[in-house]
């Protein structure tokens, strides 16, 4: 199954520039799901973060993974759950090896090591080309949003 971003708009909440997905190219119902995030020098972040040396922030190629972590589980999830809000619960083993920059595509893989009482354990890896570049393990929970 693919996704386009008019799809991932639908499921996700998220807007620019928060969003950090742009289409997922694989989907395994709740086992494994593959996005891609194109970095463009646009980005508001490349503003600051550095000046003369723009290099995407490990935290937002966590996002992206969190993201595409929320689109599987969302699709894997029964209606009730589906009203509910998505939240992080932890992030850990995060490993950032090579840094991601304007013009490059990151394709994020995501695996579930966990599914159980609501509760969402992944792996997550990034790539650019066949380099890795980041994984950590996520894990997140659905909510009923705060008031």
């Amino acid at each position: 199954m693919q996704l386009d971003i008019n799809d991932i708009m639908k499921i996700l909440p998220h807007r620019y520039p928060f969003l950090m997905v742009d289409r997922i190219v694989e989907l395994d119902h709740g086992v494994r799901c593959v996005g891609i995030k194109n970095v463009t020098i646009n980005e508001p972040f490349f503003q600051g973060h550095f000046p003369g040396h723009p290099v995407m922030p490990g935290v937002l190629i966590i996002e992206a993974m969190a993201q595409v972590a929320g689109i599987m589980a969302y699709l894997a999830s029964d209606e009730e759950t589906r009203s509910k809000v998505t939240y992080f619960m932890s992030i850990d083993n995060a490993k950032f090896r090579k840094p991601v920059f304007p013009g490059d595509q990151l394709r994020i893989e995501i695996t579930t090591t966990l599914h159980r009482r609501g509760i969402w354990g992944i792996k997550g890896k990034a790539y650019v080309g066949e380099s890795l570049v980041t994984e950590a393990d996520l894990k997140a929970t659905f909510a009923a949003a705060a008031v």
